[in-house]
């Protein structure tokens, strides 16, 4: 007897800039290598179909800024809700339909801003969730890119953070959040704050993060 396939959406668009289908295509193979068969959308409005969404067990979204209607938001997160998991990097869903508060209440975050360019950092992964299974074995690690401050619900369940040091805006260092999960209803949410551009994803535990974020969200 066969394992049932699960079943994967990708859906990718709005702003450029992060590049949504050539980093999401980053994850394409592994998510089919992990028995998932994989409909990509370049569309929201796949949102809007509750018979399609109610059997799918993992939304992956890469959709940075934009706008979504009340249907679209709704629908999603009716899906999540009742089972379906949702999950994602960086701009691609904490920098998403920033005027839909419902939206921000399903991720458990917000893109608020980050300094210029890219920087260096140290993503630290916290002490007493070791044993989650998205960072189980792993060390804290360093990354060259975007680094996110970001307003998070206290619900969250923080896995890593990064600290921003005391500057002009803030007296002390922030110590601040970059991958979470959550719960919302019946449905799992992965997000990790970490990766504007493919190569970040060259770093072992960023890609390591982001594939077992996914799983873990998954129904």
């Amino acid at each position: 007897m066969t394992e049932p396939i699960r079943k994967a959406l990708v859906v990718r668009g709005g702003w450029e800039g992060h590049s949504p289908v050539e980093i999401t295509g980053l994850f394409l193979p592994f998510l089919k290598d992990q028995g998932y068969t994989v409909e990509v959308s370049d569309s929201l409005e796949v949102y809007t179909d509750a018979e399609l969404l109610a059997g799918t067990d993992l939304v992956v979204q890469c959709w940075t800024m934009g706008e979504i209607t009340r249907e679209q938001s709704q629908g999603l997160a009716a899906a999540v809700r009742g089972g379906t998991g949702f999950a994602g990097w960086h701009g691609g869903i904490i920098d998403s339909f920033r005027a839909d508060v419902d939206y921000t209440r399903l991720t458990g975050g917000q893109f608020l801003m980050h300094p210029a360019g890219f920087v260096d950092y140290t993503v630290n992964l916290v002490p007493g969730r070791s044993d989650h299974p998205v960072t189980a074995g792993l060390a804290d690690f360093a990354v060259h890119t975007e680094h996110y401050w970001v307003a998070t619900d206290a619900a969250n369940d923080v896995l890593a953070t990064s600290v921003f040091p005391a500057g002009d805006d803030h007296a002390q260092d922030v110590v601040m959040p970059q991958v979470w999960t959550r719960t919302f209803g019946a449905g799992r949410v992965f997000v990790s704050a970490i990766g504007h551009k493919a190569d970040d994803f060259d770093v072992p535990e960023v890609r390591a993060i982001t594939e077992r974020g996914l799983l873990w969200a998954s129904r």
